[in-house]
């Protein structure tokens, strides 16, 4: 794996006009029972027809994310197949959290052992029910990041906040430390004066599809891109 994931960020390191020296992970979380929905978050159709997941995946690598670490639950199987279906321009690491009931930051910690390994300076995280964020957002976040490296960062359009959130690597150990009930939002919290928050005009980074209505929603946008 370690020889694969150089791979991908000398090849990425080519195409985008931050310092592609440094290692900027992503972590999409897709481990969710998806109770709501009634079926896996992360396999459902965007607009477009690819997966969640696989729509994520490839915005990531777009903006220049290596490793992508994507982390699942009970649908590892499915995931882990939808992924291999799709032809992506990289190859995520998918990483199955053994007990996904502990809640959402127990995801985030199987992910973070992954960038942690590969040496990531920061990490980009956000849900795979979140799928629409553009890769010019991505590439604005970490931007912002580069210039000043602040310990979080994420899009805003006005005083709502999306995704992907950006952690500097500086809050690994924070994250780690966090109590389960309260997830990232304590660190988050604990490092809430010092969040750089990006002005975008990009309204997908805001939308959350957790239930069949919203799902509905989402389809009405059309095709993505």
């Amino acid at each position: 794996m370690p020889e694969l994931l150089y791979t991908q960020q000398i090849a990425l390191s080519r195409r985008y006009r931050y310092d592609r020296t440094l290692v900027i992970a992503a972590i999409i979380l897709a481990a969710g029972a998806s109770t709501r929905m009634g079926c896996p978050k992360a396999l459902l159709p965007d607009p477009d027809g690819r997966p969640f997941v696989a729509r994520l995946v490839r915005t990531f690598a777009d903006a220049g994310s290596s490793p992508i670490v994507v982390v699942t639950g009970r649908d590892h199987a499915a995931i882990a197949a939808a992924l291999a279906a799709d032809a992506l321009p990289v190859d995520p690491v998918v990483v199955n959290n053994p007990e996904p009931a502990r809640g959402q930051l127990s995801s985030l910690w199987t992910g973070l052992d992954v960038v942690m390994d590969a040496g990531a300076q920061a990490v980009l995280v956000t849900l795979v029910d979140m799928p629409l964020a553009s890769v010019e957002t991505v590439r604005q976040v970490v931007d912002a990041w580069s210039r000043s490296r602040p310990p979080i960062v994420r899009p805003a359009i006005g005083d709502r906040h999306g995704h992907p959130v950006l952690f500097d690597r500086a809050l690994f150990a924070d994250l780690r430390r966090a109590p389960l009930a309260e997830g990232a939002k304590a660190v988050l919290r604990a490092h809430a004066d010092r969040i750089v928050n990006v002005a975008v005009d990009d309204e997908g980074c805001l939308v959350d599809v957790d239930t069949p209505d919203e799902y509905e929603a989402l389809k009405k946008r059309g095709r993505g891109r």
